[in-house]
């Protein structure tokens, strides 16, 4: 078949580059990232046989989005993850130019993958298009066939539904039923997302538009996800062309969630506002999946859109966060990175009850693949934070800053090194004058859980080798209550 073919060729290209990839200076620790060569949205995230499996977009041939594959991974805990071949490969009438973003489900034993195969009908990529959904099956969860019933489902609907712009399935099992939901757009370009129910995943009916954008909502949501937590449905998407109001909404594309009810025999969710799933720059396409603890967990594509990357210049691109529990409290999402994280740490350094004011740096606080623990006690009038990957010498360092007096907590990548630079704010209103921030640095990136997983801000970074000092500043003083700090081991 053409699509095993293009899967050796694929395994020889990435071959090629992988030890050269595995020892530069930003390649990621304990993020996953592709051999080599260009990775973009979370894929196929599932449990299956006794571990975890993650699928990515992913061009094997050069750091650039181009015909997109499959990428695999898997691990039997969310942290120590393996590299496989790639899972799928275009090839078939239907998915000739690309195995586009999609979803796994076990059925009978077996995974299923359900994608969008893409064709290109022309130069313009934006409209010129011809997208349908289809489904691969694996065994063992790692060799897949694609099935001879493809493409499942063939068109988009009728009525205001754009029939080209139509991807991005995201399949699960409800009482009897299989249903699915769709990225979409309208006629008009508002986005929107669709829903399908199945007996058999593989004879798909229409049920209805399930959501759709109202004002600043953008022109297509991509990468729906719909699943219940605390009795409440969540419908996380990817809203294309939000514009920017006051703080929020400042990158190309946004990531984010409602809370409502559904009503599956309509297929029509009842929502409230859209919130934010993180308040940096690197965020996107997020996908879930619930463990076996029953936990759900959330991963997305830690890049943007358009964003330069600098090491495309070293043979690969593209990350992911880090497994992200979701918890809702009221009508809020609070994220925790999963605890197994914590097999990775070691040589733990601990201050806490220090008083300061000005600048401060403590023994054993540095590094470019930590994690951070720390708990200040602020006043409400002071400017304080924490400067990451700081060489005075290079003129180097990421801000964390909260100004106390507007209530703002503030990230800095300015001067974070090659790559772009930017400034991200979101509101935070403290608790008993106490900011909690946990900080995973990995050589080009950083993720900040703000006071028990409230808010995150995730960054891409590409600083240089000696940018490793760490620091702390107020304008009065202030507390550090506490400040743990591990070294994490490299997992991938």
């Amino acid at each position: 078949m053409i699509e095993n073919q293009r899967i050796k060729e694929a395994e020889t290209a990435l071959k090629k580059l992988q030890e050269e990839v595995y020892q530069h200076k930003w390649r990621l620790h304990y993020h996953i990232a592709p051999v080599a060569n260009w990775m973009n949205d979370p894929n196929g995230f599932c449990y299956f046989k006794g571990e975890y499996h993650l699928f990515y977009q992913h061009h094997p041939f050069a750091p650039k989005w181009d015909s997109m594959y499959w990428g695999h991974v898997k691990s039997k805990d969310l942290v120590n993850w393996e590299h496989l071949p790639p899972a799928l490969a275009p090839g078939e009438t239907y998915d000739k130019d690309g195995c586009f973003s999609g979803s796994a489900i076990e059925k009978d034993g077996k995974l299923y993958l359900m994608y969008t195969g893409n064709v290109w009908t022309g130069e313009n990529y934006d409209e010129e298009l011809k997208q349908v959904q289809a489904l691969a099956v694996s065994e063992d969860g790692i060799h897949f066939e694609k099935l001879p019933e493809n493409p499942v489902i063939t068109e988009a609907p009728n009525g205001d539904i754009h029939p080209f712009h139509f991807r991005d399935p995201k399949v699960w099992k409800h009482d009897d039923l299989y249903y699915v939901v769709l990225g979409s757009k309208t006629m008009q370009n508002t986005g929107q997302v669709l829903m399908y129910r199945s007996k058999d995943l593989i004879h798909w009916e229409f049920v209805n538009i399930l959501a759709k954008g109202e004002g600043n909502f953008g022109y297509m949501w991509e990468c729906p996800d719909l699943f219940t937590l605390n009795n409440k449905e969540v419908l996380v998407m990817s809203p294309q062309g939000v514009k920017p109001e006051g703080n929020l909404y400042h990158n190309l594309h946004q990531a984010g969630y409602v809370i409502g009810e559904l009503d599956y025999e309509k297929g029509i969710l009842s929502y409230g506002d859209f919130q934010l799933l993180d308040y940096g720059f690197d965020y996107y396409a997020p996908q879930t999946m619930v463990d076996p603890e029953g936990r759900r967990i959330a991963i997305a594509w830690m890049d943007m859109w358009e964003s330069e990357m600098p090491t495309q210049a070293h043979g690969y691109t593209g990350a992911m966060t880090l497994p992200r529990e979701l918890e809702l409290r009221g009508d809020k999402i609070y994220c925790h990175p999963v605890k197994e994280i914590e097999k990775l740490r070691q040589a733990e350094v601990v201050h806490e009850q220090i008083t300061f004011s000005g600048e401060t740096s403590l023994e054993g606080i540095a590094g470019d693949c930590i994690e951070l623990d720390l708990s200040l006690r602020v006043h409400h009038s002071s400017a304080c934070g924490i400067r990451l990957r700081v060489d005075e010498d290079a003129g180097e360092e990421t801000v964390i800053t909260y100004y106390g007096d507007k209530e703002i907590l503030e990230l800095d990548r300015n001067e974070s090194g090659k790559g772009p630079g930017g400034v991200r704010k979101t509101h935070l209103q403290l608790q008993d004058q106490m900011l909690h921030l946990r900080i995973f640095i990995d050589k080009s990136s950083v993720e900040i859980f703000v006071n028990n997983g409230e808010q995150v801000l995730t960054a891409r970074i590409y600083p240089g080798e000696n940018s490793t000092s760490i620091r702390l500043f107020s304008d009065e003083e202030i507390e550090i209550v506490q400040l743990k700090k591990w070294d994490l081991k490299r997992s991938i």
